[in-house]
């Protein structure tokens, strides 16, 4: 196991479930922005869904490989998604932070893939 796979899967992870909780209770700062950006409400559980099982795989992939690179390539496109999402809206000031978050899961990817 690589120590350093394990402690960005955990930060990581705290990220996607404060996410994922964020839009199961509306959390006014997580609506807005996908408000802005044309999110239908009735996508925002599927969404949560997907936060919750892209962290929980990140972090079981710490002791099975295999399960947290699939886990970091379903984060990696959800952060892509986010990005086209909010640059198809012209939502240029809520890109940056699912830019970030891309980065992130893209290095967590980059990670598990070297230490197979």
């Amino acid at each position: 196991m690589s120590i350093a796979y394990a402690a960005l899967a955990v930060l990581l992870s705290l990220v996607l479930v404060a996410s994922g909780r964020g839009k199961l209770v509306k959390d006014e700062r997580v609506t807005s922005s996908l408000d802005g950006i044309g999110i239908p409400r009735g996508v925002f559980p599927v969404l949560a869904g997907l936060e919750f099982a892209g962290a929980l795989g990140l972090l079981i992939g710490a002791g099975f490989r295999p399960l947290g690179i699939a886990a970091a390539v379903g984060v990696v496109l959800y952060f892509a998604g986010a990005v086209i999402a909010h640059l198809r809206a012209r939502d240029v000031k809520g890109a940056p932070v699912p830019g970030v978050l891309l980065a992130v899961s893209a290095a967590a990817l980059a990670l598990a893939v070297a230490t197979v």
